[in-house]
């Protein structure tokens, strides 16, 4: 005899693959923009874009991107904000000169970004 759920009992969301790469996309673009902003700019300003723009980052992906996010959004303004987040990432390792870096990390950001934006339609 096996047990089952009771009916009321809320199901726990099935994670995969493609969003555990998802969320370390995501880990990984905001450690990028620290890494970014306190080498790529001149003392003071290194201060500002080094904690700036992380904070940014997370302040837009849990207002507009997260999955219990604050403000619920029309899927292309989601996909609007992934693309800002992730397409900075991408860019500061380009502007680091990082070229494997910034191929692997745009591809596997594309890759994770489209097969789950596509269960959002």
């Amino acid at each position: 005899m096996t047990a089952r759920p009771a009916a009321d009992s809320p199901q726990q969301p099935q994670i995969g693959i493609v969003d555990a790469l998802r969320f370390l996309c995501e880990v990984f673009a905001i450690v990028t923009l620290g890494i970014w902003g306190f080498t790529q700019f001149p003392f003071w300003l290194n201060l500002v874009v080094g904690i700036g723009a992380p904070v940014l980052a997370i302040v837009l992906w849990g207002l507009f991107r997260a999955p219990k996010a604050v403000l619920a959004v029309d899927p292309f303004v989601k996909a609007i904000v992934e693309i800002v987040v992730m397409g900075t990432a991408a860019f500061a390792w380009a502007d680091m000169h990082q070229w494997i870096i910034f191929g692997v990390f745009t591809i596997v950001a594309l890759a994770t970004g489209l097969i789950a934006g596509r269960r959002e339609f």
